[in-house]
């Protein structure tokens, strides 16, 4: 049994014995995304298991007793859900590890680790190590180690779910044999993830040719031809993307006829790579981290280019046009070191929605994140001052927070949407009829 090792701080540390021993919990947040994650990690020798846990009343109590309730919902319902499933008594806790995020910025994501730590030890658990998963060299550990491999393999696995994601929110609403396209999602997973564990499908050309092969496979599923309601989904990354976190508004949305359109995880991947090379811009620093986000930012970049490739192939698809089209939407709206939580980026995805005909929006804002206030909520009258087409609603995500009420706002807002497509309908059956009625001229 591996022996429990401290750096000069005290922290405990994953080390290279318990990579070899220990399994490792990782808390959900895209259901597609974070299993070729999972798979990803597994291939680097982490025996990761990806929580589907959805009691969202066990997590939330958990969450309630470990994390101080003015701090940022997303906080209590991760942590809430590691806590859970320690308690579940599923695994043993002197072989299980956690892992988290930390952006190294000024949201007070970075801190969720410290808060987790706090709830292990309140509930006696001190022996299990958390490891840090961040770009920012905070919290090293020796059997945990983020290797440019590795973020590649990482990056290209975030763009396979982008994809899945961004073609099973077109198809599923219009799908004519029930269940097809969450079929057709699993598949592809199953079918990467295998390909992962043989070393194909993460390279570029691997990649392009999967690409291709997703669309094709998407186009070709039997849908009906008629037009629903689109609503985009933007927000708090955490909320805008769990289920567990917004109440699984996908799903509330798909009920009520609409389609879906959730802007993919790269950009807001591509934003933090890019907040460096800001940084440098405005405050100066040091210019080997420029470079190495440039080369990274490149890499990126281009791997999102061949997925906007393959998807524009199929004229059928949506597909949005990219990170720099977006950073181009938010000029003149808010400045680029506006960076905290999901910053300019949130203002720039309403943006792209609505250039695209996504004038539907809501707006995922979870209780105790102010950056998220100010570029999200604050900013939608800006926004709706230069496109007052814009259906924009705020729905705050909190314990206190009823879902009753957040679906009833919601259905204010598709009732809006659906008045105004059925007047925009019965304006163009005018037009036709006058244009029918109108006599031909020789």
């Amino acid at each position: 049994m591996a022996q429990l090792k401290y750096d000069k701080t005290g922290r405990l540390l994953f080390t290279k014995e318990m990579k070899r021993e220990y399994q490792i919990l990782m808390p959900q947040m895209l259901p597609i995304h974070f299993e070729l994650i999972k798979n990803v990690m597994r291939l680097n020798g982490y025996n990761v298991t990806l929580l589907k846990g959805t009691d969202s009343e066990s997590i939330r109590r958990q969450g309630l007793e470990n994390v101080h309730n003015d701090t940022c919902y997303p906080a209590l319902l991760v942590i809430g859900q590691l806590l859970d499933a320690l308690k579940s008594g599923e695994y043993d806790l002197n072989k299980t590890a956690l892992v988290i995020t930390q952006t190294g910025g000024g949201c007070r994501a970075s801190n969720y680790i410290h808060l987790l730590r706090k709830g292990l030890k309140r509930s006696g658990l001190e022996q299990i190590p958390v490891i840090s998963v961040n770009l920012s060299g905070l919290e090293k550990n020796p059997g945990f180690k983020m290797t440019l491999k590795l973020i590649r393999q990482l990056a290209m696995s975030a763009m396979y779910g982008d994809l899945l994601m961004l073609l099973q929110n077109q198809t599923r609403p219009y799908e004519i044999v029930e269940g097809d396209t969450a079929r057709l999602t699993s598949r592809w997973v199953e079918r990467l993830s295998g390909e992962f564990k043989d070393g194909g499908a993460l390279n570029q050309k691997a990649m392009k040719s999967r690409f291709e092969e997703i669309v094709r496979d998407f186009a070709a599923l039997p849908v009906r031809k008629e037009e629903k309601i689109r609503v985009g989904i933007v927000g708090e990354i955490y909320v805008k993307y769990a289920p567990l976190g917004n109440n699984n508004l996908e799903e509330f949305l798909l009920s009520e006829q609409a389609e879906t359109v959730v802007p993919g995880l790269m950009d807001f991947i591509i934003f933090k790579i890019d907040n460096r090379i800001e940084d440098y811009k405005l405050y100066g620093g040091k210019r080997p981290v420029r470079f190495i986000a440039r080369k990274l930012m490149s890499y990126v970049l281009h791997c999102q280019q061949i997925m906007i490739d393959a998807v524009r192939a199929e004229p059928k698809f949506y597909c949005p046009k990219g990170y720099a089209h977006l950073k181009e939407l938010v000029e003149g709206y808010i400045g680029y070191g506006a960076k905290m939580g999901e910053g300019w980026l949130l203002t720039a995805e309403m943006l792209e929605l609505i250039a695209d005909g996504v004038d539907n929006i809501v707006c995922t804002q979870p209780f105790g994140c102010l950056p998220n206030h100010v570029v999200g909520k604050g900013m939608i009258r800006s926004i709706k001052t230069r496109h007052p087409e814009a259906n924009i609603v705020a729905i705050d995500y909190d314990p206190g927070a009823t879902k009753v009420n957040q679906e009833n706002r919601i259905k204010l807002m598709l009732a809006v949407a659906k008045a105004k497509k059925a007047e925009e309908s019965a304006g163009t059956q005018e037009v036709a009829k006058q244009e029918a009625a109108r006599p031909e001229t020789v």
